[in-house]
């Protein structure tokens, strides 16, 4: 069903080279990637891992590629990267994590091409994608696919909610699955009667019907009895001169409960003037959302994905 549904809105023919270099033990990979070149007949060049210079080679090739934001940052340090290389290629798709609006930017202007961005999860593969023809708005994931219904509902209950109001994201679709294997009473935690699954996840619809995904539930901060959303400081950061990404997350605090915690990467070996972060973040945040501590890294800790896993920072950091 999703195969069907991914083949039909992204136009994928036999006449398309799939460039892979996603790991096929995760669905991005094997589900999104290998099942619609199999219900398209289209063909694939198939690489063991992500190797800057291999997939550079290949890509007069390609007609296609999938990837992680990594593989666009990646491609984006190659000087041979450039319109000429890419002009046989019709489409770039990323997933899995988040990706930099930066990333979107730099990638277009030096390739002329703008990557497709879309949203999925393990339990249901692809719930909504940006088109292939029409505006792909950087920061979001598009709209629901054709037959996947896509609601955002209170966290505590099942009452949906209005266009720019925060909450849950709930799907429901042949492409969601019947449950957890050996584990009933999780499925019945998460699969409501109706048929929504609980994605755990936390977004937004825009007047436009475009999903914005704001975070997991899990990294929510619950600071002084305020609900703290970690993408809407993150963007903030991210905009900033001299930081090339962010993390944000709580820690335990015993007057407020959580404190925001903030961790930058610079975008050079020059240090970040934390002083001056901390002025761009007042003019744009609400107090009670600023970050109380700033932690410049080196890197974030990411999974096999890129996600960055904040579990590990909140584990090292509280």
């Amino acid at each position: 069903s999703n195969a069907q549904t991914l083949t039909e809105q992204w136009q994928i023919t036999a006449d398309d080279v799939l460039l892979h270099a996603l790991p096929i033990f995760h669905p991005h990979g094997l589900f999104v990637a290998v099942n619609t070149c199999l219900a398209a007949g289209a063909s694939m060049i198939f690489h063991q891992g992500f190797d800057v210079e291999n997939i550079i080679a290949d890509l007069p090739e390609a007609t296609m590629m999938m990837g992680v934001p990594t593989f666009y940052t990646r491609l984006l340090s190659q000087l041979q990267l450039n319109h000429n290389i890419t002009r046989n290629m019709r489409l770039f798709i990323s997933g899995s994590a988040p990706l930099l609006a930066e990333t979107h930017e730099r990638f277009e202007a030096r390739t002329g091409h703008k990557i497709l961005e879309r949203y999925g999860m393990t339990e249901t593969n692809m719930n909504t994608s940006n088109p292939f023809e029409g505006d792909r708005k950087a920061g979001t994931v598009g709209t629901p696919l054709k037959g996947v219904n896509v609601r955002i509902t209170e966290p505590d209950s099942d009452k949906e909610l209005p266009d720019e109001t925060v909450g849950m994201v709930e799907v429901r679709g042949a492409n969601v699955f019947q449950g957890y294997w050996n584990m009933p009473e999780k499925t019945r935690e998460e699969l409501r009667s109706d048929g929504f699954f609980i994605t755990g996840d936390l977004g937004r619809f825009d007047k436009d019907g475009y999903l914005q995904i704001v975070g997991r539930q899990k990294d929510l901060i619950i600071s002084g009895g305020f609900n703290v959303y970690p993408k809407e400081i993150e963007d903030v950061l991210n905009d900033v001169p001299g930081v090339l990404e962010s993390a944000v997350f709580g820690v335990p605090d015993p007057d407020f409960g959580e404190t925001v915690v903030a961790a930058v990467i610079p975008t050079s070996e020059q240090s970040i003037d934390i002083d001056a972060l901390k002025k761009t973040v007042a003019k744009n945040l609400a107090r009670f959302k600023q970050p109380k501590t700033y932690l410049e890294l080196e890197n974030l800790p990411r999974n096999a994905m890129g996600k960055v896993q904040k579990n590990l920072l909140r584990a090292q950091f509280s």
